[in-house]
């Protein structure tokens, strides 16, 4: 039998992300690090997954295509998946907008912004759910 948090910080990540060349990087400093990622193009895509499976977290950008953005994936998230509503982190290249910020607000989750360091962008993530179990 396995303990409860080895358990968890085995299930996947997921990403969403939309463009190809910062989903291809995202996914590859997480790999590094020894978690295992799931993408998603869209937020919409993110739901239909987040509905059916199991996850770590989440690394979402703000803005995604599809017509559900990172705040919506957050409010799905509280509403339908609490336990992971604090294992989320935002990703942007818009942190100035004034939308941007009011959902950073409102949500209280963690932001990297674009373009960052791999070590700054993973500190953030083994803060918010931890470190991956290899």
């Amino acid at each position: 039998m396995t303990q409860p948090g080895i358990k968890s910080a085995c299930l996947p990540v997921l990403l969403i992300e939309d463009e190809p060349a910062v989903m291809a990087f995202v996914r590859s400093a997480l790999e590094r690090n020894g978690y295992t990622v799931v993408c998603a193009e869209s937020g919409a895509d993110a739901l239909g997954l987040l509905a059916g499976g199991e996850f770590h977290g989440i690394v979402s950008d703000m803005r995604t295509p599809g017509g559900v953005d990172g705040a919506q994936v957050h409010a799905w998230i509280a509403a339908h998946r609490p336990e992971l509503a604090s294992k989320l982190v935002f990703i942007t290249g818009d942190i100035a907008n004034e939308e941007t910020a009011a959902t950073l607000r409102r949500t209280g989750a963690p932001c990297v912004e674009k373009p960052f360091r791999v070590q700054q962008f993973i500190a953030v993530v083994e803060k918010t759910m931890g470190r991956a179990v290899s």
